[in-house]
């Protein structure tokens, strides 16, 4: 799958769509609209800009947890971008 843009911003979504994968639209910067989705185990933001696409992924697993501990030890080591 080639994205070199915007103008494949509509393709993308249909492709999305027909792979029943949901996904969130934002406009966070002014440059760019972000397209988020979340597959088993990879969360991906992919950011269509006027000439090209960046985009993130975050991996890791899907198990359930009950340690709040881990929970705020997690919020207080990665809350912020330091």
């Amino acid at each position: 799958m080639q994205l070199n843009g915007i103008h494949d911003l509509i393709p993308f979504l249909n492709h999305l769509d027909r792979e029943s994968i949901y996904y969130r639209l934002d406009h966070l910067r002014d440059d760019s609209i972000m397209v988020s989705f979340t597959l088993v185990g990879v969360r991906v933001e992919l950011d269509f800009f006027s000439d090209h696409v960046e985009f993130s992924y975050f991996q890791g697993t899907e198990a359930v947890e009950t340690d709040t501990g881990l929970l705020e030890r997690l919020m207080r080591e990665h809350w912020g971008d330091d």
